[in-house]
């Protein structure tokens, strides 16, 4: 103890040395200078002090001597080591603590930032300084103001507290408590803290972010939020350069515009492509409009999703290829696809689309039999003089109106044009010469001639008219640009939703499993790949690819393309309705199945009931086309349409039930609730192997009478016999075998002391194993 004791003193005796050292300030120079030489105090006019490293000067100043302590009035100064300027206008250091009290603009500098504040106390040992009436910290790329402010200039961090507003180029950061290094630009957060970009907003109570690089992390109580959307999570990093981001434990995304919520454990963001990727018990929920009643109260029945992995992205409409959804027609029928409306095409009202369609083939033919006729017509044509050609378009420019910066004055018809222009053009054509000659008639023949021939010489002539040539084909080409506007939905954006491995989807009206799924909200279709099964009310359907629509959010219709297999069982039976085909189309009514068609070799089977629910017969179709109806969630007729035939065998010759080729039925991978969904379905533990209870008899151990007493006695004396037998081994004397005898005798009728001789003896051949052959 004592050695420990002495360790602790010796360490700290150097310690306590330098915090009593004290070195007296140091007047290098005054100008003017008056002392009172009774209290020694001295009134100075621009001193210069000296103190350890640092340099203070001012325009007056009262130094007390005795004290170590001077005060100083009006462009105040302090240098320290060539790297921290302090300025004020009053100040009070003391020499002993090396604490400087400045108050009254005070500005302190160093190589990255400067301090604004109206007072400061700054330590000159440390070099700490410290504000608690309010600053501001400005450097290259940051501007930081707080209530409270300590600054530590060997480190450069700045610890803030109260109203704390940082503003960057990026972002403006509000936070309670803030740490901020002005060498590294780190920002750490200790405190309810907002950091509101151009278009998002973070929050969070405890992280750090980088004002330079744009990096960040954040570790409690996270919410990002951009318009719509929204994300959570225990562990937000973002890299804001990059653009990427990744959340950890917890994560929710929310999109309030499609009332989709995304949960999941580890999360990944792209910013340049606006995708989520999200694994580990990811799954997301979707709003619809469809509603069950739970404790008598009505909730929302949103649609549940799924999988080992999950991406949403937020894409260009046009970059998407949209499912068309069928249609049930009046008569209830099925009828054409709705076929998204084409940029500029209308319908005409009062026609028909097969009216339509006419017109347009009629167009098309018009617009041929024009261009044939055009050719001929150049054909048959004369070539023009350059002449003609420079009438004519003249005339054309007279007619076209062109932007006044374009080209000068000059050169643009202001007024009106004139027709006999364009009959002179048209004339010209015909005759090229005689324009030329109608020219040369009103001028004098020498000079017009000499011109005339200048200009054919040179060239010029063909140039001013591939010149005006040109500048008026990409002025109507600028005319036709403008003219056309822009077509809106190459700029509209949808949410897209993948979903990989393992897709689990529940509603309680729908239910389903693939290997990976697709859904956008342009056609608001979820698209099942690899396997599908979906299962509504008491149906299954399975195929190569299964299309799901929803209209209104809420499940309109339903496609099974490829190998189309649906079973049907009524709640009461095990009877298995079947259909089969190359396609399945189905129409829900208030989320129920109400209508089916099946086309493409379609097979059905379905067993009749009578009155009272006892099944009659069995129906055994193959058709083009089958219509199932549906009702109370069970089928109630099934209609043939094209080509059919079928067999009827009553339920009494039936031997055994009927099952078509591909016949699939496994309600064990039925999601049954949310929690399947997110988890998966529960793993059957294997039936553990019971052990036999104490006293209860082995298998295969006799079972009957309990033994009666004689059979007790001989084994007590078989037990008693052979005892005697071990000591007499031990002991051989006749006295010892005098006794065994006597033990031995009463038993000789109870073992078979002689071999049996009833039995046969084993004359078959014994077979010897052949020898092994060498290979």
């Amino acid at each position: 103890m004592q050695k420990i004791r002495f360790f602790i003193i010796f360490f700290m005796f150097p310690f306590s040395l330098l915090a009593q050292q004290r070195t007296k300030i140091i007047l290098k120079d005054a100008r003017i200078g008056n002392t009172d030489g009774k209290k020694n105090i001295s009134y100075l006019k621009y001193p210069v002090f000296i103190h350890e490293n640092a340099t203070l000067t001012c325009d007056s100043a009262v130094f007390y001597q005795n004290d170590n302590v001077f005060e100083a009035f009006k462009n105040v100064h302090i240098n320290q080591g060539d790297t921290i300027n302090i300025y004020s206008d009053h100040l009070t250091y003391n020499g002993n603590t090396k604490i400087a009290h400045l108050t009254s603009n005070v500005r302190m500098i160093d190589k990255e930032s400067v301090l604004t504040t109206n007072v400061l106390d700054y330590n000159m040992a440390t070099k700490v300084g410290t504000y608690v009436e309010g600053g501001k910290i400005v450097n290259k790329d940051v501007t930081l103001t707080s209530k409270n402010g300590y600054y530590f200039s060997n480190s450069r961090d700045s610890y803030f507290r109260y109203n704390v507003v940082v503003v960057t180029p990026q972002s403006t950061i509000k936070s309670d408590t803030l740490r901020y290094n002005t060498l590294t630009n780190w920002t750490y957060f200790y405190g309810p803290t907002n950091i509101k970009g151009k278009e998002d907003n973070l929050y969070t109570e405890n992280g750090a972010y980088n004002t330079k690089t744009e990096y960040a992390y954040f570790g409690k109580k996270n919410l990002y939020t951009n318009g719509t959307k929204s994300l959570k999570g225990d562990s937000l990093y973002y890299d804001g350069i990059a653009g990427y981001g990744k959340a950890v434990r917890n994560i929710i995304f929310k999109d309030t515009a499609d009332k989709t919520v995304l949960y999941g454990q580890l999360g990944y963001y792209y910013k340049i492509d606006e995708r989520t990727v999200v694994t580990k018990n990811a799954y997301v929920g979707m709003g619809t409009k469809d509603s069950i009643t739970v404790n008598n109260k009505l909730q929302p029945d949103s649609l549940w999703l799924g999988s080992d992995t999950l991406e949403t992205q937020m894409v260009l409409q046009k970059t998407l290829k949209l499912i068309e959804s069928p249609v049930l027609k009046q008569n209830n029928e099925l009828g054409d696809p709705e076929k998204p409306q084409k940029k500029g095409e209308s319908l005409a009202p009062g026609m028909t689309a097969e009216e339509i369609g006419i017109a347009k083939k009629s167009e098309k033919k018009e617009a041929k039999e024009k261009a044939k006729t055009a050719k001929r017509d150049n054909k048959n044509t004369k070539p023009v003089d350059s002449t003609a050609i420079k009438a004519a378009k003249d005339s054309l420019l007279a007619k076209v109106s062109l932007p006044k910066d374009s080209l000068s004055k000059d050169s643009i018809a202001q007024k009106k044009p004139d027709t006999s222009l364009i009959k002179d053009s048209l004339n010209a054509a015909k005759d090229p010469v005689k324009p030329i000659k109608a020219a040369i008639s009103g001028k004098k023949p020498d000079s017009l001639s000499k011109k005339a021939d200048s200009l054919a010489k040179s060239g010029n002539v063909a140039k001013k008219i591939n010149g005006a040539i040109k500048t008026t084909d990409s002025l109507v080409k600028k005319n036709i640009k403008d003219s056309i506007p822009p077509n809106p939905l190459d700029t509209v954006k949808t949410r897209s939703i993948k979903a990989y491995h393992n897709v689990r989807v529940y509603k309680s009206n729908m239910q389903a499993k693939a290997d990976s799924l697709f859904y956008t909200s342009a056609d608001s279709t979820l698209r099942w790949y690899g396997d599908p099964i979906l299962w509504s009310q008491n149906s299954q359907q399975t195929g190569d690819t299964i299309y799901l629509r929803l209209k209104n959010n809420k499940l309109n219709t339903l496609q099974v393309i490829d190998n189309a297999f649906q079973v049907n069982v009524n709640a009461d039976s095990a009877r298995f309705n079947q259909i089969k085909g190359k396609l399945i189309t189905a129409f829900f009514k208030d989320g129920e199945l109400s209508t089916m068609f099946v086309d493409g070799n379609a097979e059905s089977v379905y067993y009749n009931r009578g009155k009272d629910s006892v099944y009659t017969d069995m129906n055994q179709t193959v058709s083009s086309r089958i219509k199932i109806l549906f009702k109370d969630k069970e089928i109630s007729h099934i209609l043939t349409v094209k080509e059919p035939e079928g067999i009827r065998v009553p339920i009494t010759e039936l031997k055994e039930d009927v099952l078509l080729t591909g016949f699939t039925w496994k309600p064990e991978l039925r999601p049954l609730s949310k929690k399947e969904v997110i988890s998966g379905k529960p793993k059957t533990k294997p039936a553990a192997s019971k052990s036999p209870a104490a006293g209860a008899k082995k298998p295969g151990s006799p079972t009957g009478k309990a033994p009666n007493k004689a059979e007790v006695a001989k084994k007590g004396l078989i037990k008693t016999a052979s005892k005697e037998l071990v000591k007499a081994a031990s002991k051989i004397d006749s006295v010892a075998i005098d006794s065994a005898k006597a033990i031995i005798a009463p038993i000789k009728n109870i073992l078979p002391l002689k071999p049996d001789t009833s039995k046969k003896p084993d004359t078959a051949k014994k077979i010897t194993p052949a020898p092994l052959k060498k290979q």
